[in-house]
């Protein structure tokens, strides 16, 4: 195995390195110094009443709006950059590595490639150019109560009366909707078919009467998602994306882009690097509290974020030479949420009972209360985008052919 660019792919990576280091704002190099900031900040930055948090979302989006990056995996005739995987591949890995904020969230990961696909003229010409000049943000309106990771029980409906669609119902876990403009969601249109069949996507916007966004705020004083309800919503009908009641297999969709997760090894591999640096530091060697098992748990975690990388490069490269990964993008996925966990733990472990203190302005808190934060946010880690359980399923039965029941 060659783990080496080639000389094409070495001029790509220094391309990317040269834009980050030249273009990337000063709030996004401190947030990511602090191990904290990423895509979350941008999307409240771009409507943040404070003018530099505007301006540094302003210009982070020109500077990769200039070279197609902000949608690098769509087709250049829709403005994305058209790359390949294995450059998609490494404008991730460089982004990762300086902690560089995307600028599209799911506008550009999975509105824009079912439009291409599935969306009418119109529709592409409205909401396209939007989203990559950062414009509208978008959430996606999927899980509900009691239909998560089985979707397809959805009870959201969306009523076809005259030259609308009436919706109401519930969604939750709803990434960002606080910052988004407009939402895109599946409402079940037919409720007499098959659980899958009577399912529509449809896309309106956030601010509509009758949408009401609340807050959830996680174990850690975070607030990322919300739950959103609504209520007599009326959306006109070319709102729908696809055909009516075929709005699952839309939903499904997604164009052939990376998704090798080389951005989780790389952020652990810099979680590690930075606990590290702190160790051998005055204050670090003062509140550390590294044990004979402590220590054989950090060597552990820097395997453990080796052979993630390795995952990742195994899909980049099955994705290279045209094989479509399955069951191995759930054993990367599965790995790296798991680790997340254990590297939190771990970072808490090293500084004992000084862990406890929460509060970044705290002199006393290590490294600003990292680990003690990212501990208790991690608990989702293995829920969101697919929980552990399934997983561990989807390998038992697609990779090792073991049978259902």
């Amino acid at each position: 195995m060659d783990w080496a660019d080639t000389a094409e792919q070495a001029s790509f990576r220094s391309e990317v390195r040269g834009v980050i280091e030249g273009r990337l704002p000063d709030r996004y190099r401190k947030l990511a110094e602090a191990a904290e900031g990423g895509a979350g900040d941008y999307q409240a930055d771009r409507i943040s009443e404070n003018s530099e948090h505007q301006q540094a979302a302003v210009d982070w989006a020109q500077a990769l709006s200039e070279q197609g990056w902000v949608a690098p995996h769509w087709p250049k005739e829709y403005g994305g950059a058209g790359l390949s995987p294995m450059e998609q591949f490494i404008f991730n890995q460089e982004m990762a590595s300086a902690g560089a904020p995307g600028v599209g969230g799911s506008g550009v990961a999975m509105l824009g490639p079912v439009l291409i696909i599935h969306g009418t003229d119109e529709q592409k010409a409205e909401h396209l150019p939007k989203i990559l000049s950062g414009e509208a943000a978008w959430c996606q309106g999927y899980s509900e109560p009691g239909s998560g990771s089985d979707l397809a029980s959805l009870q959201t409906r969306a009523v076809h009366d005259g030259d609308d669609y009436v919706i109401n119902g519930q969604k939750i876990w709803t990434s960002g909707a606080h910052n988004a403009d407009w939402i895109f969601a599946l409402a079940r249109t037919d409720p007499d078919a098959p659980k899958h069949r009577g399912i529509s996507f449809l896309m309106f916007d956030r601010r509509s009467p009758g949408v009401t966004v609340r807050p959830l705020i996680n174990m850690a004083w975070q607030h990322g998602f919300n739950e959103t309800f609504f209520e007599d919503v009326r959306v006109p009908a070319d709102a729908l994306i696809g055909e009516e009641n075929r709005g699952w297999y839309v939903g499904a969709t997604l164009l052939d882009f990376e998704r090798s997760n080389i951005s989780g090894a790389i952020v652990n591999r810099r979680t590690l690097t930075a606990l590290l640096d702190y160790l051998k530091t005055d204050d670090g060697q003062a509140k550390a509290n590294v044990t004979p098992s402590v220590r054989g748990e950090i060597a552990d975690r820097f395997i453990e974020s080796e052979v993630l990388f390795n995952f990742s490069f195994r899909i980049i490269s099955m994705q290279d030479s045209g094989q479509i990964p399955n069951y191995e993008a759930s054993t990367s996925k599965l790995f790296n949420s798991e680790l997340s966990q254990d590297m939190s733990l771990t970072g808490a472990k090293t500084f004992g009972l000084h862990s406890n203190i929460w509060e970044d302005d705290d002199g006393r808190a290590p490294m600003g209360g990292r680990f003690i934060k990212s501990y208790v946010g991690s608990v989702a880690s293995t829920i969101a985008a697919g929980t552990s359980e399934i997983q561990r399923n989807i390998i038992a039965t697609r990779g090792l052919g073991l049978p259902r029941g």
